[in-house]
């Protein structure tokens, strides 16, 4: 708090000090135009003193409405008829000569300043209209009380372009492109967000997901138990419930963090020590492997032992693991599963499995097993 109280500080200063400056030019600017002080004290106390004031309410103004700021530029003189930055002659279809094009005077640039303010800090409306409109107004009226003629109507045109119009379009471009750049640095922010929500669904998927499958398969096997007394076995039975309804709602919290298809690194145990890890936990499982492991393998081991695990408790599955191809088969469970609904594992499985080059397909058996193919 403390560091934003200085910051703030400091700001402030250095937009105080600019403004001084800035007025100060502003100033000199205007009293070179106006009188001479030390042979005409009088009419440079009548003209050019009430330009220094404006000048200062200019400057105050300028920051927080610069559209402002742009009108009240307009008594200070924006353009000059006998000095252009571009002087050239016409002979055809009229010919005029020493035409001025894009006038100038000593404050014409802090009018272009305040116009590409005005279009970096403004989305136009009707305040813009207006305050240009009478910018325009302005030059025509310069225009007709010199009479009107044509050089006057062209040297102004090309004022309002160059003084107003481009350094305007140039304010609206930076405005813009900063807006755009905020935009994709928003954009970036809210991919790495759900980049890292989609990281913890599926850990939670890959981690918990597992172990409470692994729960229901013992629970299973208890079930199975000729040993165990009815009350018991109606315990085994609500456990092996309660896991796959804890399942469920995990299934829920994932849906609601959202899954992301980009590959994402495995956890760090090989595929046998995810097998040996099932086995201690209650799963018949033959494991058949042949190096070298494919680095996708872990993940489709892993997805289809959850699913044996949460779909089949008690069901043998075998695994077949070579180079180009990963090969699940789980049996029909020896008793009916508690029915659950299928959850996003498989197809966030199937775009893993894409992006590594591979192809999947996942489908139920004839005899109620269920067979899982991963070919790379």
């Amino acid at each position: 708090m403390r560091r934003t109280t200085i910051g703030l500080k400091r700001q402030s200063r250095r937009q105080t000090i600019t403004d001084v400056l800035l007025w100060i030019a502003l100033s000199l600017c205007a009293a070179a135009m106006g009188p001479d002080p030390f042979h005409s004290p009088g009419a440079f106390a009548a003209l050019t003193v009430p330009r220094l004031l404006l000048a200062a309410v200019v400057v105050v103004i300028g920051r927080p409405w610069p559209l402002l700021a742009v009108v009240l530029l307009l008594p200070l003189g924006p353009w000059s008829f006998s000095e252009g930055v571009v002087t050239t002659n016409i002979t055809w279809p009229v010919t005029l000569t020493e035409l001025k094009l894009f006038p100038l005077t000593a404050t014409s640039l802090f009018s272009a300043w305040y116009a590409y303010l005005s279009g970096r800090r403004t989305a136009g409306g009707r305040w813009t209209v207006a305050a240009f409109g009478v910018v325009a107004f302005w030059g025509c009226a310069l225009v007709v009380f010199r009479g009107g003629e044509l050089r006057w109507w062209i040297t102004m045109v090309t004022g309002l372009v160059g003084t107003y119009a481009v350094p305007y379009a140039l304010g609206v471009f930076r405005r813009l492109l900063l807006q755009q750049r905020a935009d994709n640095r928003r954009s970036v922010e809210e991919q790495a967000r759900l980049r890292e929500r989609a990281r913890i669904a599926r850990d939670m998927h890959d981690s918990l997901g597992h172990a409470l499958a692994l729960i229901a398969v013992r629970a299973a096997g208890l079930e199975l138990s000729p040993d165990l007394s009815p009350a018991h076995a109606k315990a085994a039975t609500d456990l092996r419930e309660a896991a796959g309804e804890a399942t469920e709602r995990l299934r829920q919290i994932i849906g609601i963090l959202g899954e992301d298809p980009a590959p994402l690194t495995p956890v760090d145990e090989s595929v046998t020590d995810l097998v040996e890890r099932a086995r201690s936990s209650g799963m018949t499982i033959t494991l058949t492997a042949e190096e070298p492991i494919p680095q996708v393998a872990h993940a489709v081991v892993q997805e289809a032992l959850t699913n044996a695990a949460k779909h089949a408790p008690g069901a043998a599955v075998d695994i077949t693991v070579t180079p180009t191809r990963i090969e699940v088969h789980n049996a029909p469970p020896p008793r009916r599963a508690v029915a659950n609904p299928g959850g996003t594992g498989l197809t966030a499985l199937a775009e893993r499995v894409r992006l590594s080059g591979g192809a999947l397909t996942a489908e139920p058996t004839s005899d109620g097993g269920f067979h899982l193919l991963v070919t790379l």
